[in-house]
């Protein structure tokens, strides 16, 4: 599987735009709890650095009433707001519009929970800011959200996918390329579990210099193997995969805890979140295994030196990555 036409791959995928950025990117969040025939306690949380926050603000329709005035405070990386409303329709009908998001390059997650025990949830894009509240939100609504919030959030993740496409590189057969994704979609679902259910967690920032570093490890590897050597890497890259996983399954948890889910909501999410994971990693893997076939159909040739040049585009990528997260630690 390690084919040679995934050199262009690699640089084509490192040097795009964009491609210095990873999963941190972090989604605005609103909950509206009905309290009330009537009444709604709001939950707005909006990514912050410090005492600066991103220029989101939620609009809600003219006719709410606002019944405590919003107090709110910087605490864990986010502006949160609080405060209390009321609709004489409980919103039913109306349209909820997230200002600024359109001018962003973030999302919003809403959740509004009822006292009936429907929930309903949505996901907010910049070219989607604004969504009608639902009477009666189907299952097939909430499947479709979390899925694809999971998606997003891989194929979001340049780090995530960088250390995919590096096991590629040495995976030498089919069979090694089922045990290598395999171990690490059992690794990163293991430890994705564990962190939502909240087991365990790993800081954030440490965590980031971590997946970085795993992204650094795999660049020598790949060049070691160019030049015909041997490593237990090289011979058994699913070890790596499984190891390393377990890194990365943490990293995706930010993206499901992010929305603050209530325990009894948890293990659906967990399913559907995971779902749209693997969703999106196969996809990745799908198209990388499709561009190697055709250029392997038109025989390219490439020079021993060009061989090289994808482990040394990955390891520093993420030692450049390792060194700024490790900047933002200290």
């Amino acid at each position: 599987m390690r084919g040679r036409p995934l050199a262009i791959v690699a640089l084509l995928f490192v040097l795009a735009p964009g491609g210095v950025y990873a999963h941190e990117s972090r989604p605005a969040y609103l909950e509206l709890t009905q309290t009330g025939e009537d009444t709604f306690d709001a939950l707005w949380k909006v990514p912050a650095r410090g005492d600066r926050r991103l220029g989101l603000y939620v609009r809600l329709p003219e006719s709410c009433e606002t019944v405590t005035e919003p107090r709110g405070m910087f605490t864990g990386g986010a502006w949160v707001e609080r405060w209390s409303l009321r609709h004489p329709d409980a919103l039913v009908g109306e349209t909820v519009h997230i200002e600024g998001l359109q001018s962003s390059l973030t999302e919003a997650h809403v959740r509004i929970a009822r006292l009936d025990g429907t929930t309903q949830i949505v996901r907010l894009m910049p070219s989607a800011p604004s969504f009608v509240v639902e009477a009666s939100p189907t299952r097939r609504q909430l499947v479709v959200t979390y899925v694809s919030i999971g998606i997003k959030h891989i194929l979001g993740g340049l780090d995530h996918l960088l250390f995919v496409l590096g096991l590629l590189f040495l995976v030498r057969s089919r069979w090694m390329l089922v045990k290598t994704i395999t171990s690490f979609t059992i690794a990163h679902s293991i430890t994705l579990a564990i962190a939502t259910l909240g087991f365990a967690r790993a800081p954030s920032e440490l965590l980031n210099v971590l997946i970085a570093m795993s992204i650094l490890f795999l660049g020598p590897e790949i060049v070691r193997l160019c030049r015909g050597e041997t490593t237990l890497t090289i011979r058994h890259p699913w070890i790596v995969a499984f190891v390393f996983g377990l890194l990365h399954g943490f990293g995706f948890a930010s993206g499901l805890t992010a929305l603050g889910l209530p325990s009894s909501e948890v293990p659906l999410a967990l399913l559907l979140f995971n779902v749209g994971v693997e969703i999106g990693q196969l996809g990745f893997v799908a198209i990388l295994l499709g561009v190697w076939a055709s250029f392997q159909q038109l025989e390219f040739r490439w020079s021993p030196r060009m061989e090289l040049v994808p482990g040394y585009v990955i390891g520093s990528l993420g030692a450049y990555w390792m060194i700024g997260r490790l900047a933002v630690l200290f």
